[in-house]
C-alpha cells in the first residue's frame, strides 16, 4: 500500500463517498491524510448513512459540515441529502458553495435554506456539470449568455421557482442533456396562459407530478421524454424528430402533441392513461422502428375503438418486447387477435389482468400463437382481487391452461408476478 501514489489514494477515497467513513478511513496514516486533504473528489453526507446524523441538531451539523469540509482543497463532487432536517441557515450553506465554487463540477443539495437566498449565483457556474436541487427557492435569475456553460444535468424537486426563470435558467445551458423535474411550484404571472421552455441540447426530458393548461417544450434533439402524474390540458413538443422514447405514467392530457417526425421512435410506454387512440395511434404509427410497446391500464376514450394485432403486426414490424393488459369492458376486447400476421421478431411478451375471466386464457394463448420466436413470457395479475369461489375457479383453470401452454412452447421461459 505504501507504494500506492497519492494520487490513487485520492480516487480511492472517492468512491467511498460516504462522509463519515471518509473520515475514518483518512486516519490510516499520514499518507491517507494527504490524499484526504488534497486529492478527494467526492464528499457525500447523508442521513441514511448514518443513524447519529438524525440525531444531531440543524446546528451541530451545519458545524459538523462546514469542518469536514473545509478540510479539503479539491472537492469536486458535493452531496448533501439531509431527509429529517427541516431546515439549514443560509450562511453556512453560503460559505460550502463559495469555498468549493472554483473545483466543484457536481452539487447534489435537498435542505431548506434560511433566509432564502439564490443558490445559483453562489454555484461555481463555469465548471459546474451537475446540479441537482431540491425544497429550495430560486429567484432573481438574470438573463445571461452561457450562465452554465459545462451544465449537462438538471434536477429541480419540490423547487419554487417562476416560469420566467424557469426559462432564464435553462435556455443558456448549451451542453445541458438531462433536465428533471419533479413536483415544482412554478408562479406564473397574471397574463401567463401556458409554460413555454426551450432548450438546444436538451435529449432527455422527466416531468413528474406537475399540472398546468399549457406545456410548451421546444427541443430539437430531445431522445426520451417521460411524463409521470401529470395534469395538463395541453402538452406540446416542437423538435426535429430525434424523439426515441416516450413513457407516459398516470397523466392526464386533453391534446397531447409529439409531433409529426416520430420515425426514430423506438420505446412506447403508456400506463394509466385515458387515450384518444386515433390521435395516438395516428402519432405513432410512422415508428416503423419501434421496438417496445407497451400498453397498460390504458383507458380508451371511445369504447368501440380497437387495436388488434394486425395493426401492431403491419405498423411496427421490428417490435420485440410488447406488453398489454387485457381489458374486457361491454365485450370489446381492445387488444384483439383479428387478423393472421404473426410477430415474428418478438422475443418477450408481458401481459396481465386487473379483472381476470374466462376468455384470458384464450387471449394468451392467441398472443403465444403469434409470436413464433418467443423467449420469455411474463404473467401479471391482482391476485388479491380473487376472492369469490367463482374467481378461485376461473383462475386455476387459467393455471391449468399455463401449465399446459408451458408444455406445447418448451423453449419460452414463462414466469408469474402477482401482487
Amino acid at each position: 500500500m505504501e507504494y500506492l501514489p497519492v494520487e490513487v489514494i485520492g480516487n480511492i477515497l472517492s468512491h467511498v463517498e460516504s462522509a463519515r467513513d471518509i473520515v475514518i478511513a483518512s486516519t490510516t496514516c499520514k499518507k491517507w491524510r494527504e490524499a484526504w486533504r488534497n486529492h478527494l473528489h467526492t464528499l457525500s453526507f447523508n442521513s441514511n448513512d448514518w443513524p447519529i446524523y438524525q440525531e444531531l441538531t440543524p446546528c451541530r451539523l451545519e458545524i459538523l459540515i462546514t469542518q469536514t469540509i473545509f478540510q479539503t482543497e479539491a472537492l469536486q463532487c458535493l452531496n448533501i441529502f439531509m431527509d429529517d432536517v427541516d431546515e439549514f441557515s443560509a450562511a453556512p450553506v453560503i460559505a460550502w458553495l463559495m469555498y468549493t465554487r472554483d473545483s466543484l463540477r457536481q452539487l447534489r443539495y435537498n435542505v431548506k435554506t434560511t433566509p432564502n437566498f439564490n443558490i445559483i449565483e453562489k454555484c461555481g457556474r463555469q465548471k459546474l456539470e451537475v446540479l441537482s436541487l431540491a425544497h429550495n427557492s430560486i429567484t432573481g435569475i438574470e438573463p445571461s449568455y452561457q450562465k452554465f456553460p459545462c451544465l449537462k444535468s438538471l434536477s429541480l424537486s419540490y423547487v419554487s421557482i417562476s416560469a420566467l426563470d424557469l426559462s432564464l435558467l435553462i435556455t443558456p445551458c448549451p451542453k445541458l442533456e438531462t433536465l428533471t423535474i419533479v413536483s415544482p411550484d412554478i408562479a406564473m404571472s397574471d397574463s401567463q396562459a401556458s409554460m413555454e421552455l426551450s432548450s438546444s441540447s436538451v435529449k432527455n426530458f422527466h416531468v413528474e407530478s406537475f399540472g398546468l393548461d399549457k406545456f410548451i417544450l421546444e427541443a430539437d434533439k430531445l431522445e426520451n421524454l417521460h411524463l409521470k402524474d401529470c395534469t395538463f390540458e395541453i402538452f406540446e413538443l416542437s423538435g426535429k424528430g430525434t424523439l426515441k422514447a416516450l413513457k407516459i405514467d398516470d397523466v392526464s392530457v386533453i391534446h397531447l402533441d409529439i409531433g409529426e417526425n416520430t420515425e426514430n421512435l423506438e420505446i412506447v410506454d403508456v400506463c394509466n392513461f385515458t387515450i384518444m387512440w386515433p390521435k395516438f395511434y395516428h402519432m405513432i404509427s410512422k415508428a416503423a422502428n419501434l421496438c417496445k410497446l407497451r400498453l397498460w391500464g390504458v383507458i380508451f376514450d371511445d369504447e368501440d375503438e380497437v387495436m388488434d394485432l394486425e395493426t401492431i403486426s403491419s405498423c411496427f414490424p421490428r417490435l420485440t418486447h410488447l406488453s398489454l393488459s387485457y381489458d374486457l369492458k361491454d365485450g370489446v376486447l381492445h387488444y384483439g387477435l383479428q387478423g393472421r400476421s404473426l410477430l415474428v421478431n418478438v422475443v418477450m411478451l408481458e401481459l396481465g389482468w386487473t379483472a381476470i375471466n374466462e376468455l384470458f386464457k384464450d387471449w394468451v394463448a392467441g398472443l403465444v400463437e403469434r409470436c413464433p420466436n418467443l423467449k420469455r413470457l411474463v404473467i401479471h395479475g391482482v391476485v388479491s382481487e380473487v376472492k369469490t369461489h367463482e374467481e378461485c375457479q376461473i383462475f386455476a383453470k387459467f393455471t391449468e391452461s399455463i401449465l399446459r401452454l408451458g408444455r406445447k412452447y418448451i423453449n419460452v421461459k414463462i414466469e408469474f408476478d402477482y401482487e
